[in-house]
């Protein structure tokens, strides 16, 4: 595992003194995100609420203005760009590293103008998705001409039919073989290792049994791409499956998959409770 994890204006380190588990907390500008659609919808509120982020100890803030729900459609570039790019400039200076959760090249391009240190992408940065035209702006050569932290997931299909039947013979393989290939496509561009982190994409195409055994596998998953890993499990439905709790009420349920990522060498949590993630993993630090 290499020492830092390049973010932009930022640098976190992985090894030894300072290495910690690294808190990003979910701000959507959203009206209809399946777990806090419409409550940070306007400026005010989005700012109001990355402001109480920062103060519970949010390490990165993970800003998105299209809801990837199962079932969810693509939204216009303009229509996300209006949603996203009041904020993103709102919160540059805010002392934390910014990241735009997003799709879209072009609102890649315009997020990197406007100073964001990490680009989350669920496709991986592919430039074969279906959901794109041809005459789209190629997202590796966006990327490439930036020093922004790249997150790369992995997801089957696509968010409208990503739950209808996802299938594979070997969920881990296909996982590390999907970001295996995703990382040597970056670094033919020209982007460094130090940018990277991946993501497993828990709940994107994948089923119950998919998610866990994916959860166990995390060790083997990082150790392999030697590169770290982010966890997205907060609030999401395997935890709801799991204990038959509604949306709003699987906050316990994050916390003890966070716990349970992190143990298994996890080094990122995306997540939308970030103070109880914090103390949280201030205890599992403590006895650790």
């Amino acid at each position: 595992m290499r020492q830092y994890f390049n973010c932009g204006r930022y640098r976190f380190p992985l090894r030894g003194e300072g290495a910690r588990p690294l808190v990003m907390g979910v701000l959507n500008v959203t009206p209809d995100s399946f777990s806090d659609g419409g409550q940070f919808y306007s400026l005010e509120a989005a700012l109001s609420h990355a402001e109480q982020m920062i103060a519970d100890g949010v390490d990165i803030i993970d800003v998105g203005g299209e809801s990837s729900r199962p079932g969810a459609k693509s939204l216009p570039i303009d229509e996300e760009l209006r949603r996203v790019m009041p904020v993103l400039y709102a919160l540059r200076d805010c002392g934390k590293p910014i990241s735009i959760d997003t799709t879209k090249p072009e609102v890649m391009r315009e997020a990197m103008m406007a100073g964001v240190d990490m680009i989350n992408d669920i496709h991986g940065f592919r430039r074969d998705r279906a959901d794109h035209n041809d005459h789209s702006d190629n997202v590796l050569r966006i990327v490439s001409e930036s020093d922004c932290a790249l997150c790369i997931m992995h997801m089957q299909s696509d968010p409208l039919t990503m739950q209808l039947h996802p299938q594979y013979e070997d969920v881990v393989r296909e996982v590390i073989e999907f970001l295996h290939e995703r990382v040597a496509e970056l670094a033919l561009v020209g982007v460094e290792r130090s940018r990277l982190c991946i993501d497993p994409g828990f709940g994107f195409g994948k089923t119950l049994e998919h998610n866990l055994t994916l959860l166990k596998n995390i060790g083997r998953i990082q150790t392999e791409l030697d590169l770290p890993l982010l966890a997205g499990l907060s609030r999401k439905s395997m935890i709801g499956t799991i204990t038959g709790k509604l949306v709003e009420d699987r906050l316990a349920g994050s916390l003890a998959a966070g716990l349970v990522a992190i143990a298994h060498g996890a080094q990122i949590l995306r997540v939308h409770d970030v103070a109880e993630t914090v103390d949280a993993l201030k205890v599992w630090q403590a006895v650790g």
